[in-house]
């Protein structure tokens, strides 16, 4: 159990260096998005930043942000890129998890400098893995390894053979067979190719139960386990890819003022641009009141309770439907801009590509409605539903 039970928070150091990585990001954005993986400009960038390391315990040279300052840096990437801001979310979650929860000898061997690895995988649908003198023997194929094609390591859920026990297997990325195939409509610069493990060797310090909450290393926000800190991700996602489909309607509207006959002189533009406003910031200002309570309570040395459970899943479900409705209110507002190539047919897609992600999915809602209406008495949450 790690001796470092409150909370690390780490300042405004990071989201300032997120920030200025702005003009790069958005200057790379489109050849990106043509070659199928972010640019090594910005992937050079985001090491020299620290930004890969915002997730990594302060003992292993990382920022271990707090969830409220991880949500601010991906919301600032994704305004800036929302494939950047989902590439850089999926790696820190996964070098951050593992350098928490692995043993000893693999954090050594994987986290030796001197830059921080990267990391991709999946850690839904699981492989079989076999026990084999002390380790593993993984095999299976997994899809949507977002950020796949910069990493150094593999983050692959595995269920045991003969047992009930689901963990999580880090392999080195040339174990991996990649199978291609992101050929979408959004999201296209993460790369979140399919890849397949054929029977690979992996050491038992090389894996973690996948419902640890228990770190090795690091303090109270590895307390949360890996489901619960994914989550903090696609909520800083949302929020910054909504941010920047509002600001660029803005920007629209004020290059046709004037003109007649454009949105600029509609009142029902005005007043449909006011309600968007404010279900987005509505959205937010839940997204900030919910993680501030998490944080007191993880700050305190206390586990989140099942209403804490509900609420940080049913943020994340609010925020992302509700940038769905903002992309199709600013997709409609946009006139040929939003039908031609652009800045703001890109945010569409990558909304709409995001938004199908399990973790904002129509079951975790209905999960969240069961237990609001006190309908899940004595149940907890497993993944993304209530059981007894």
């Amino acid at each position: 159990m790690s001796d470092m039970p409150r909370l690390h928070t780490a300042g405004t150091g990071p989201l300032d260096r997120a920030r200025a990585l702005r003009p790069l990001i958005e200057a790379e954005a489109d050849a990106a998005e043509a070659q199928g993986r972010l640019t090594e400009p910005v992937i050079e960038a985001l090491h020299e930043a620290g930004l890969f390391g915002v997730w990594v315990p302060t003992v292993l040279g990382g920022s271990e942000l707090s969830p409220r300052e991880l949500i601010a840096v991906f919301e600032e990437l994704s305004y800036a890129d929302p494939s950047t801001g989902w590439v850089v979310m999926a790696t820190t979650l996964e070098n951050g998890t593992a350098a928490a929860y692995l043993g000893d000898d693999a954090v050594e061997r994987i986290f030796k400098g001197p830059r921080i690895p990267l990391f991709a995988g999946q850690g839904t649908r699981p492989g079989v893995a076999v026990p084999e003198n002390g380790g593993f023997r993984l095999s299976g194929q997994w899809s949507f390894a977002s950020g796949m094609l910069h990493a150094q390591y593999v983050h692959s859920l595995g269920a045991v053979e003969g047992t009930d026990e689901v963990r999580i297997f880090i392999t080195p990325i040339e174990d991996a067979e990649m199978l291609g195939n992101w050929d979408v409509l959004g999201l296209r610069a993460t790369g979140s190719i399919d890849y397949r493990l054929d029977g690979v060797y992996v050491p038992e310090s090389q894996s973690h139960v996948f419902t640890a909450d228990r770190p090795l290393r690091g303090g109270a926000l590895y307390r949360l386990g890996v489901l619960d800190q994914a989550l903090i991700c696609h909520t800083g996602w949302a929020l910054g890819v909504g941010r920047r489909l509002l600001d660029e309607l803005i920007g629209y509207a004020v290059a046709k003022a004037g003109r007649p006959g454009q949105i600029a002189g509609s009142e029902a533009f005005h007043a449909d641009f006011a309600r968007a406003e404010a279900r987005f910031r509505a959205a937010k200002a839940l997204v900030n009141e919910t993680w501030e309570d998490a944080e007191r309570t993880l700050d305190a040395g206390r586990a989140l309770d099942v209403r804490q459970e509900t609420m940080v899943r049913l943020t994340l479900n609010h925020a992302t439907s509700t940038v769905a409705e903002v992309a199709r209110f600013v997709h409609d507002s946009g006139g040929t801009t939003a039908v031609r190539d652009g800045l703001i047919q890109r945010l569409f897609r990558d909304v709409h590509t995001g938004s199908a992600h399990i973790t904002s999915g129509p079951q975790a809602l209905r999960e969240c409605g069961r237990e609001l209406a006190g309908l899940a008495a004595g149940q907890t949450w497993a993944f993304m539903e209530l059981v007894d």
